[in-house]
């Protein structure tokens, strides 16, 4: 069987890591997936086009998967982040980023971290409804509505039952927003009715950010809004050993876009240095999607090996190869696994 599934190269150290990417996951699918390759972000700006353009949508919702490298949004101007562009675009309304602790890293200060973190995607403060009330004065507006809060909190529920997870913690901040993080937590309450196997906690924001630094390992899953969520799921990746090793999905009813989440690195792009493991990992969690479970499991198989072993890792952890000689590595380590 054959897929066609959309990529987007992204910027800075994006080409480098893509690339590697799809040596992987031919090598572990041998070949069965069509690439479909379409720019955006700074790159597609200087190609003369828009951040976002309409031929990279046209793929995805004629392919309605696809995976990115990491996206350049201007700080301060220049133009929208395509990130959330592409959200709401497509009405990927859940972010999930799975969290857990990899073999071989010294530099992470926690083991036996297991965690998925799942953020409402497309309203909250990110829905970009801000003005500037008088000079010296600028207004933004969390929307928070019931519709968009039943469906994250369902879609979080069926994960966890999917994936065979236990408990659900609810994060919200009602002490200080009791009417929209309120009408958050009321949904997340009346879908607990349906999922009376599943242990729910209700946590407020700041208590999390204590606990998550005391002992990550109690947690479980982790279900909140929007910018809370950007937040928190950035720390739990430090958890672990940082950006370079998590994950990321975008996921709505039609379509599921897969990412690296970490930045576009511009002083080490082109310098074959990126450390592709997050959006190879990211390629795992698509294969998974798509129902290529084995194939999956053999590149987060090779990716542990890699990692236990040490030897061909990049600067960020710990070691001194190039994104070059990690993917070689890798590519030796599947072919290992399949003769086993």
């Amino acid at each position: 069987m054959k897929y066609a599934i959309t990529l987007l190269p992204g910027d800075g150290i994006g080409p480098e890591v893509t690339e590697s990417m799809v040596r992987v996951v031919d090598h572990a699918t041998g070949g069965v997936i069509e690439w479909e390759r379409v720019l955006a972000g700074s790159t597609a700006v200087q190609h003369g086009m828009t951040p976002l353009p309409q031929e990279a949508l046209d793929s995805i919702r004629r392919n309605r998967i696809a995976i990115k490298g990491p996206l350049q949004t201007p700080v301060g101007g220049g133009w929208r982040s395509v990130n959330v562009s592409l959200r709401q675009e497509l009405d990927l309304y859940a972010c999930v980023r799975p969290v857990k602790s990899m073999p071989g890293q010294t530099r992470s200060r926690y083991e036996d971290v297991d965690l998925i973190v799942i953020r409402e995607n497309t309203e909250g403060l990110y829905s970009g409804r801000e003005h500037q009330v008088v000079d010296g004065v600028v207004e933004a507006l969390k929307i928070v509505t019931e519709s968009a809060s039943r469906r994250i909190n369902r879609f979080s529920f069926e994960y966890a039952r999917n994936q065979g997870r236990k408990r659900l913690t609810i994060v919200h901040k009602a002490s200080v927003t009791p009417l929209s993080d309120g009408l958050f937590l009321d949904c997340a309450r009346h879908t607990a009715r349906d999922y009376p196997f599943l242990q729910v906690d209700y946590l407020p924001l700041d208590n999390l950010a204590m606990e998550l630094v005391q002992d990550p390992t109690r947690f479980d899953m982790l279900v909140m809004g929007n910018l809370d969520g950007d937040v928190v799921s950035d720390l739990c990746a430090g958890l672990v050993g940082g950006l370079g090793m998590v994950p990321g999905a975008n996921i709505g009813d039609g379509h599921a876009v897969f990412e690296a989440v970490h930045g576009t690195a511009p002083d080490i792009a082109g310098q074959g240095l990126a450390n592709p493991i997050a959006l190879i990992l990211s390629a795992e969690l698509m294969l998974r999607h798509i129902g290529e479970a084995k194939a999956a499991q053999r590149v987060r198989g090779a990716v542990e090996a890699l990692l236990r072993e040490g030897t061909h890792v990049t600067r960020d952890l710990g070691g001194r190869a190039g994104t070059e000689e990690l993917t070689e590595a890798l590519l030796r380590l599947i072919d290992r696994e399949e003769a086993a």
